[in-house]
């Protein structure tokens, strides 16, 4: 078999112009952060980087079982997962310590659902401290509700109340070169 060979080409000839590539069109991958409770906060970067936030409630209402609103919240973040055509992460606010007993058992509950959810789909989710989050948010480790709300508004959010301040933070310090884990 004989091999096949280019001819080098002549000393004087000229090749096709060089042209740079097309620019690529980077995405990001779709991230969701959580400020888990009754009254959820949430924070979404989609793949376009675009910011969304908001607050939903998981309050069962007159006629429900206490379960459904974990089932509410499987079936928003399904929603959500959907909506942002797949996430790559979560992050939630780590709560250490609760005002009560109630509080901390709903925590806990939708945690375990946030945490099962996530590894059935292969989803990557972390907590992140309270005072992580604050202090990121506004210098100190202690800021209080008011504080985080100022804090995130002075980065131009607008958000409706303390949970989604809180959302929102864990959102740019999830994606912050600088200080998180970007």
């Amino acid at each position: 078999m004989a091999l096949a060979t280019l001819p080098m080409p002549a000393a004087h000839a000229s090749g096709p112009p060089l042209t740079a590539p097309p620019p690529v069109a980077l995405r990001h991958h779709a991230v969701l952060a959580l400020d888990l409770g009754t009254t959820t906060g949430w924070a979404l970067r989609g793949q376009d980087g675009g910011i969304t936030s908001g607050t939903i409630s998981f309050k069962p209402s007159r006629f429900e079982g206490g379960g459904m609103r974990y089932l509410r919240f499987r079936s928003w973040l399904t929603e959500m997962a959907g909506l942002a055509s797949g996430l790559s992460r979560i992050a939630f606010e780590e709560v250490r310590a609760h005002a009560g007993t109630d509080a901390a058992h709903l925590y806990g509950g939708f945690l375990a659902h946030l945490s099962a959810w996530c590894e059935e789909r292969g989803i990557a989710y972390e907590g992140v401290p309270v005072g992580t989050i604050k202090r990121f948010a506004t210098g100190r480790g202690n800021a209080d509700k008011a504080a985080m709300i100022a804090a995130i508004q002075a980065r131009g959010f607008a958000p409706v109340d303390d949970n989604e301040a809180d959302a929102i933070a864990i959102l740019l310090w999830l994606t912050d070169a600088q200080g998180g884990r970007a």
